[in-house]
């Protein structure tokens, strides 16, 4: 009996010991699987960096054309100065390596809220009373051009073009700015739009359209458009029927992402210099990958991010890429087929 308990004894823990090493063997297993996972992530900026970016004015008149420098801009926008006359501000991570960027013109009051929502370090050349203005009350880091043109920035001689339409920047030159003037180069609060790895497919959206051709009419003056490119996934930029090229590479410029949404613009002085309506909320359209969407957009105050939702208040998913926000009068017209 005795020797009966005792080899029942042994096959208990035998089986036991068994049963230890299969589950430890799925444990292994387990964490070998994890470790084959890759972990995806988007390419357009590193969403684990607490980095400043960098906003750069950009001159949109005629006669600056072609401008110099978007390629390495992760997000751009436009919006409309006097005279019906757009200008943009690029925005670039700190570790861009543009050689030239520009024409670079003087700032405009509205730019500021973007500036503001995105913490951006900003780089103008001169700027209305009311910009100035603003910039010293809300204590905006910036290099200006008006004073620091020979540091910083440099004048293209050789273009044939009004001495206004000659001034450049370039990466390295923003980064030794931004070193001797000791501005902070780090932020809090992370990237404005929500990006994904993931393909954004807006045709399982409700109301998605089909967007190969893209239309943002600004005023007499400004007519901005994009054509889809489907084998390459991006859109192809034009202006006023022209493409869209780079004055240095000759690239012409595409872009992955369209924000567009009209605001009231309203005439501020005698010199038709613009205030928008762009704290508030309001409607727009998201277009990527070949179709467009309608959105909601909201912006509670002037350094407040605005925030892109669906129709059902979810916030969009960015396709990895960069991406150009529209912002038109509500007396302009987006036209998409």
């Amino acid at each position: 009996m005795k020797k009966l308990k005792s080899l029942l004894i042994v096959f208990l823990l035998l089986l036991l010991c068994g049963c230890g090493k299969e589950e430890n063997k799925d444990l292994n297993n387990n964490t070998n699987n994890n470790q084959n996972v890759e972990t995806k992530k988007v390419t357009i900026v590193d969403l684990n960096s607490n980095e400043r970016p960098i906003a750069v004015m950009i001159n949109n008149n005629k006669a600056a054309r072609p401008q110099s420098g978007l390629t390495d801009a992760y997000l751009v926008y436009e919006i409309m100065v006097e005279g019906g006359i757009t200008r943009m501000m690029a925005l670039y991570t700190q570790d861009a390596t543009e050689e030239k960027i520009g024409s670079i013109r003087s700032s405009r009051h509205n730019y500021l809220d973007y500036v503001l929502e995105n913490d951006a370090i900003y780089v103008h050349w001169g700027g209305s009373p009311k910009a100035y203005e603003d910039i010293d009350s809300l204590n905006i880091d910036n290099l200006d051009g008006m004073v620091y043109g020979g540091k910083y920035f440099v004048t293209d001689k050789n273009l044939n073009r009004s001495l206004e339409h000659t001034r450049f920047t370039s990466s390295n030159l923003i980064r030794d700015g931004i070193k001797k003037l000791k501005f902070k180069t780090t932020t809090d609060n992370g990237y404005l739009l929500n990006y994904t790895a993931e393909t954004v497919n807006l045709a399982e959206k409700e109301d998605s359209k089909v967007a190969n051709k893209v239309t943002i009419k600004y005023s007499k003056y400004q007519t901005s458009s994009y054509e889809y490119n489907s084998e390459e996934q991006v859109y192809y930029r034009s202006m006023n029927g022209d493409a869209h090229t780079d004055l240095v590479t000759g690239e012409h410029y595409k872009f992955k992402n369209i924000i567009a949404y009209d605001v009231k613009y309203t005439s501020m002085d005698n010199k038709d210099r613009q205030d928008l309506s762009n704290v508030g909320s309001g409607e727009g359209v998201y277009i990527t990958n070949g179709y467009s969407v309608p959105i909601k957009w909201t912006k509670e105050s002037r350094a407040g991010k605005t925030k892109y939702t669906y129709l059902d208040g979810t916030e969009i998913d960015v396709s990895d890429g960069n991406t150009f926000i529209q912002i038109y009068p509500t007396s302009g017209k987006l036209t998409i087929s």
